[in-house]
């Protein structure tokens, strides 16, 4: 089988943490990826969730990366650079024209639940429904957003290397959020608008967010954006912690940073890395790791 070919891939890391084992996987995979397929790599810091946007840990990112000598073709080059010209918060026109056309659609209705009245009103943390008939004002404070969303609805998601999946739109995505109660646009819809965007035709992530490559599909289709169709995933499976428990930045698993102030090389902790993922020869840099992994 042929490789397929690619224009752009991105690496999207969010500034709420110092980034940890899992998050180089994902980069160095990604790398390999587009190295493979002739894709350039954008840099896309997603920094919608303002409360927890660090500059500590957009200044991470970059010295990560540079660290793991992984390079990218676009994007910022330091804090500055991201502050300047490539926050998200510059694109807020594009993501706020998307909600007026979901708005003007009736595709969204206002919720003004609670986390935790969700959780006790679900037995497995989906959204039951709660206020989709309650005619809720859209302009109420302190309410969000959620797509309206069919019982059954079915989407085909292209696959790398060359694969399309029929899939269902997961229970834990009925009536996602597209809208938060901040005001700022969801992931989920800031995700698709900046994807396509920049030219997006790659993506990597984690098995992880499956459900969330499903979701994206079924609102970019709502939203009459059907190049989003055209797009190829990459789910890779996770690095676990001992417990079955995946690496998290909010769990405070250990930090590619942490191991760099304690003297330990990039070649250290591609090792590590590829023995947690069960590689039974040692790698050494992303290009290794992405051969024993893709092969």
């Amino acid at each position: 089988m042929s490789q397929p070919q690619f224009h752009k891939t991105r690496i999207a890391p969010t500034p709420s943490g110092f980034l940890h084992l899992g998050n180089a996987l994902s980069f160095a995979l990604t790398a390999a990826i587009a190295e493979r397929s002739g894709a350039k790599i954008l840099l896309r810091i997603d920094d919608l969730d303002r409360e927890r946007v660090n500059r500590e840990y957009v200044q991470d990112i970059f010295d990560t990366l540079n660290f793991l000598q992984i390079h990218w073709h676009e994007g910022p080059r330091n804090y500055e650079d991201y502050e300047r010209d490539w926050s998200q918060t510059h694109r807020l026109d594009l993501y706020n024209e998307a909600l007026k056309q979901l708005r003007d659609k009736g595709k969204v209705f206002a919720c003004s639940c609670s986390r935790a009245a969700i959780k006790r009103a679900s037995t497995d943390d989906s959204y039951p429904g709660t206020c989709l008939h309650k005619s809720i004002d859209l302009d109420a404070p302190d309410s969000s957003w959620r797509l309206i969303t069919e019982a059954d609805a079915k989407v085909d998601i292209r696959t790398y290397p060359e694969d399309i999946i029929e899939t269902r739109l997961p229970a834990n995505m009925r009536y996602f959020v597209v809208r938060k109660k901040d005001d700022y646009p969801a992931y989920q819809l800031s995700s698709i608008i900046d994807d396509l965007h920049f030219g997006v035709d790659l993506i990597v992530r984690g098995q992880d967010l499956w459900a969330s490559t499903i979701a994206q599909e079924y609102l970019a289709q709502q939203m009459g954006l059907d190049a989003f169709g055209q797009i190829t995933f990459y789910h890779h499976p996770l690095l676990m912690e001992t417990g079955g428990l995946k690496l998290s930045k909010s769990a405070g698993s250990t930090s590619i940073k942490y191991l760099r102030d304690h003297g330990h090389s990039a070649m250290d902790v591609y090792g590590m890395i590829g023995r947690m993922a069960g590689i039974q020869r040692e790698v050494k840099d992303w290009q290794e790791l992405g051969k024993a992994l893709l092969e």
